[in-house]
């Protein structure tokens, strides 16, 4: 059988587009392994699926599988993917829409300057809905490891984060920690770990290492957790530049229970046909 996929990216995260709507296609966790390998198979951070919506109003829906085969709850950069993809297939006409994701409804628009903007939910700071096993102290949690004790602040944005403040963001154990953090039987579900390093009220670097796919060049879901915990805490205001390997993000977000909204670009890179 011939596959027709897309292959974009957000920021660097990159991303094989699948549209079920229009191609039979049953996805598993050995199938989503094997497209996801950058070697024998097409390569990439994350499978996208593109189906038919189960509400009305909605446009489509999505599921996320990470390239180690693992399904996702939420992705932003994945979600302003699906958003040019959508567009270019004319499913949608340029005026705000709304799909579905594993993780819930994400409201999408484009922005003046031609990027798109994301509706990312309202961040949840409960442990028990990120999910994690630790008691917090000021809102904060402590972790022994081989680096000593750490310090993270957690929180659920549709998928699990801890994000760590940094004075080092090229720290050449960063990848090491994360992976740590990533299988800590304090994570049940596993998480997303960012390290944020602050340059201002309005400006953090940010790297990720993804939960089911290492390292990534950019991670949607992650900048706004560094934003929540940070905006929590009261080290950035309503409105912050987050700056990733693969590129720049900005996160809005003023409190309470109004949602996170994230801005950044959306590339559509090629199209190709796998024969399975």
């Amino acid at each position: 059988m011939k596959l027709l996929f897309h292959k974009m990216h957000g920021a660097g995260n990159d991303f094989v587009l699948i549209d079920a709507r229009q191609q039979a296609f049953d996805v598993t966790p050995e199938l989503a392994a094997r497209l996801g390998d950058r070697h024998r198979g097409i390569g990439c951070d994350q499978i996208l699926v593109l189906r038919d919506a189960r509400q009305a109003g909605n446009v489509a829906r999505y599921e996320v599988w990470n390239s180690d085969g693992s399904p996702a709850g939420q992705c932003g950069n994945g979600a302003r993917c699906i958003g040019l993809y959508l567009e270019m297939d004319a499913a949608a006409d340029g005026k705000p829409f709304t799909v579905e994701s594993p993780a819930g409804p994400v409201s999408i628009q484009r922005s003046p300057d031609g990027e798109f903007e994301i509706e990312m939910g309202v961040p949840s700071f409960e442990a028990e809905t990120v999910p994690l096993r630790l008691e917090d102290t000021d809102g904060w949690y402590h972790l022994d490891s081989p680096w000593g004790v750490l310090e993270f602040g957690a929180v659920s944005m549709g998928n699990p984060h801890a994000v760590f403040l940094t004075r080092n963001i090229d720290n050449p154990e960063i990848p090491a920690i994360g992976a740590f953090i990533n299988a800590n039987d304090a994570f049940p579900d596993g998480c997303n770990v960012g390290f944020a390093q602050l340059a201002g009220p309005g400006k953090v670097h940010l790297r990720v290492v993804e939960r089911g796919a290492g390292e990534t060049l950019a991670c949607g879901s992650g900048a706004c957790a560094a934003v929540a915990i940070l905006h929590r805490f009261g080290r950035v205001g309503n409105e912050v530049d987050v700056f990733l390997p693969g590129g720049h993000l900005v996160i809005k977000w003023s409190g309470n229970q109004n949602p996170m909204v994230m801005k950044g670009p959306a590339e559509h890179v090629f199209r190709g046909t796998l024969n399975e």
